[in-house]
């Protein structure tokens, strides 16, 4: 694109383009419409492009759901990378409760029950890591019973279900109670980062236009109590070198960890601090 445009050949969008969107039905999915196009006009009129280059658009977008089947899904990789899905997400009361992140890709809602104390590696090497956490509500007030569900990625940064010919069914997964005081502790392995993949039209843009891939390692929590909203975030390696780039913008301060060297591995010790819903308060509170 010759980013020369003026918008004096009509490509800003024609009076009767404009009051076409103008008349669409109201409610949010016209003013969704509405407004992407108005921008759409703004892009074109600014950068002019040639029928080549909208060719190349309208057939990068053919690829991504090209590259979409049951194991795969270009399109959400798309939302992340460009950091929609995290805009998106939700943001806890007063930034006091701990930031919410994407599940990502490779969440199994079907990880076992396991006692505390449990070690959640079935099978590989990696250095031993032993966990420790606690779930309270915005006040501090320990949430006795939550259901804390753990995953990660193993040694080589690659998840169970994604490498199902190396790593055992459920391998670095898991399900916890949290005791009367709200605490939770497991043992593990270190995990290691990753990158997005590049084979795809999404990775393949990303290169281009110089945007990070990497993703800093982490551990998945997604943490449940009734009354509260439920909780899906990441505790992220302050160490890892990849900690500023995250490649789907999801590190945010209060969720970057400490792993502890120790003698026998490292440790992690970890707050979960659960919002009120407030729906579900207002039923208790009607019923």
């Amino acid at each position: 694109m010759d980013g020369q445009g003026s918008g004096s050949n009509g490509q800003e969008g024609s009076p009767e383009q404009r009051l076409r969107l103008t008349a669409t039905a109201p409610g949010r999915l016209g003013d969704a419409v509405r407004l992407i196009l108005n921008h759409a006009y703004d892009v074109v009129a600014t950068l002019n492009p040639s029928t080549e280059e909208l060719d190349a658009l309208v057939q990068f977008l053919t690829d991504v759901g090209y590259a979409t089947d049951a194991r795969r899904q270009e399109w959400v990789l798309l939302a992340d990378v460009f950091g929609l899905t995290d805009a998106v997400m939700p943001r806890a009361s007063d930034g006091q409760g701990t930031p919410a992140t994407l599940p990502g890709p490779f969440y199994r809602p079907d990880a076992p029950a396991l006692p505390l104390g449990a070690n959640l590696c079935r099978g590989g090497d990696g250095v031993p890591l032993v966990v420790s956490g606690s779930v309270t509500d915005l006040g501090g007030k320990p949430l006795a019973g939550a259901e804390v569900e753990v995953w990660h990625a193993n040694a080589d940064g690659r998840y169970e279900n994604q490498d199902p010919d190396n790593q055992p069914e459920h391998n670095l997964r898991g399900r916890f109670t949290a005791d009367a005081d709200g605490r939770f502790h497991f043992r593990s392995i270190r995990p290691a980062g990753y990158s997005l993949p590049d084979d795809g039209p999404v990775g393949q843009l990303a290169r281009r236009i110089g945007l990070s891939l990497d993703r800093p390692a982490h551990i998945h929590f997604a943490v449940t109590a009734p009354g509260y909203r439920r909780l899906v975030t990441s505790i992220f390696d302050g160490s890892d070198p990849a900690i500023d780039r995250d490649a789907l913008f999801a590190v945010k301060p209060g969720l970057i960890g400490t792993f502890r060297p120790e003698r026998a591995g490292v440790a992690l010790s970890v707050v979960l601090v659960l919002d009120r819903d407030d729906i579900s308060q207002r039923n208790l509170q009607e019923g």
